[in-house]
């Protein structure tokens, strides 16, 4: 629903992320530096950046989910954590969002990546962006991110192209996310096999993913297939159990 008595194309899907039709723009936390060469605009003063649905997994998941846009995203000022962090495309638009500018909202991105080459552009990114933690380390290996990490935090978002997405992404969930903490699964079907050894088809990935989660205790609240933007891509939604990580 458009808010403020806006033009009803446009709809806050938070204090720093709204849609205009069907695109999605953040408010920049930078402002005048695009990140990756995105569309840069001003509105009554404040400077906004599109965030493609083609670059972007969350993105594509923000405009095609069928429930609350808004609620994909974390609260703005806590703790998240986001495997397979890339070279921050991504990262930059939920920084917008859970930080602002000189990170006046108090937020914190631990932002884990592999690749070495990744993260240089993480670190450059965290020079300009306080309160992104840049953090080499393979997704696996919990114990190299709980350092960064004192407490289980509410969001967690995992696009990490593998075989055994899923798995990593219940073990990550187990170890790091709170009680009623919401995860997000960017699961990439081409990377997993079936259980008859082949690649099989992405929808019976996409369902043996709902079923394993839904086995560990989470409630998947929505398959969002990104077919169109991302092939052979579906977004993951689930909310962790109140008893979550208690035992």
């Amino acid at each position: 629903m458009a808010r403020g008595g806006r033009s009803a194309r446009v709809a806050d899907l938070s204090w720093a992320v709204r849609t205009e039709g069907r695109s999605l723009w953040s408010r920049n936390a930078v402002p005048g530096v695009a990140v990756r060469g995105e569309r840069l605009k001003r509105r009554r003063g404040e400077e906004w950046r599109q965030w493609s649905p083609r670059r972007s997994k969350l993105a594509a998941g923000l405009l095609r989910s069928k429930g609350d846009k808004g609620s994909l995203l974390p609260e703005p000022g806590t703790t998240t954590l986001y495997l397979g962090a890339g070279h921050g495309t991504t990262i930059s638009y939920l920084h917008d969002h859970l930080c602002g500018a000189q990170n006046e909202r108090g937020g914190c991105i631990v932002a884990v990546d592999i690749s070495p080459r990744c993260m240089r552009d993480l670190v450059r990114l965290a020079e300009v962006r306080p309160g992104l933690v840049p953090v080499l380390a393979d997704a696996r290996h919990h114990e190299a991110i709980a350092p960064f990490l004192p407490a289980r935090v509410r969001w967690l978002f995992q696009d990490v192209s593998q075989a055994g997405q899923v798995d990593m992404h219940i073990a990550a969930a187990q170890r790091f996310l709170a009680p009623n903490g919401l995860s997000l699964l960017s699961l990439k079907s081409a990377s997993e096999r079936s259980e008859h050894g082949g690649r099989g088809v992405p929808r019976d990935h996409y369902d043996h993913a709902r079923a394993a989660l839904t086995d560990a205790g989470a409630e998947v609240l929505e398959v969002i297939e990104l077919t169109g933007w991302e092939e052979q891509h579906a977004l993951i939604v689930s909310r962790m159990p109140e008893e979550w990580g208690k035992t």
